[in-house]
């Protein structure tokens, strides 16, 4: 009754169905996010350097507190230039995000492995479902929570890298230096990132119900509801 029953036909039905979609969204969601790299450009003026072009290369996971802008030239502007940091650390909402989809993408499979090769035990062993439903119901919850986390968070790495963070460098208010913003790397896939977190979250919400239905509560309430017409 335990053996291995192999059935690809599972995928096919609503439950593996979306089970295959959520194992791929979780993998866009931590691709987008965890393989980001870029760059914020200024460019810079001071005693012996003329419109010299610095830059600040950060990635996943965001700590921008740690990364420094480049020295214009080897002096460091004559010893008026001082290392320029980036502000903010992103780092616990980002990984939040990222983990999550690690854990999903795992589970995905788990239970793709348990849908086409043991769906006969799922189906009979009613404590499958209702922990597949109480899982599903707890992962949409913190997807939903991560992906706004990390929005919020996205906002104030577009302000952290962005032109506003000149005023806040204090080697640009020496004397004969001057500090303008040139470019910062595009952060649209930042953006997709967050857009595949809310189709994770919507989806992870409607299997919830697939997977209800799998389980003795939903026959139970059926019953329930039934039996007053079944008395009259």
């Amino acid at each position: 009754m335990v053996g291995l029953r192999v059935d690809f036909s599972m995928l096919l039905e609503p439950l593996g169905f979306v089970k295959v979609l959520e194992w791929i969204l979780a993998i866009f969601a931590f691709a987008t996010c965890g393989g980001f790299q870029g760059e914020t450009t200024l460019l810079v003026s001071c005693k012996g350097v003329v419109n010299k072009t610095i830059t600040a290369a950060f990635a996943y996971p965001f700590r921008l507190n740690t990364v420094v802008f480049s020295a214009p030239d080897p002096e460091g502007c004559g010893g008026t230039w001082t290392d320029a940091y980036l502000m903010g650390n992103f780092s616990s909402s980002a990984q939040f995000f990222v983990t999550l989809a690690a854990l999903v993408f795992l589970y995905c499979l788990t239970a793709l492995v348990v849908y086409i090769g043991y769906n006969h035990v799922y189906q009979q062993n009613n404590k499958f479902p209702l922990t597949d439903l109480v899982i599903s119901v707890l992962t949409a919850f913190l997807w939903l929570v991560s992906t706004f986390v990390w929005a919020k968070a996205l906002a104030d790495i577009k302000v952290s890298t962005g032109a506003s963070i000149i005023p806040g460098i204090e080697s640009c208010k020496a004397p004969g230096t001057t500090c303008h913003f040139l470019s910062v790397t595009s952060m649209g896939i930042l953006n997709v990132s967050v857009v595949f977190g809310l189709l994770n979250m919507i989806l992870w919400a409607g299997n919830v119900w697939l997977i209800y239905k799998d389980t003795n509560l939903h026959s139970q309430w059926n019953r329930i509801s039934e039996s007053p017409t079944e008395r009259v």
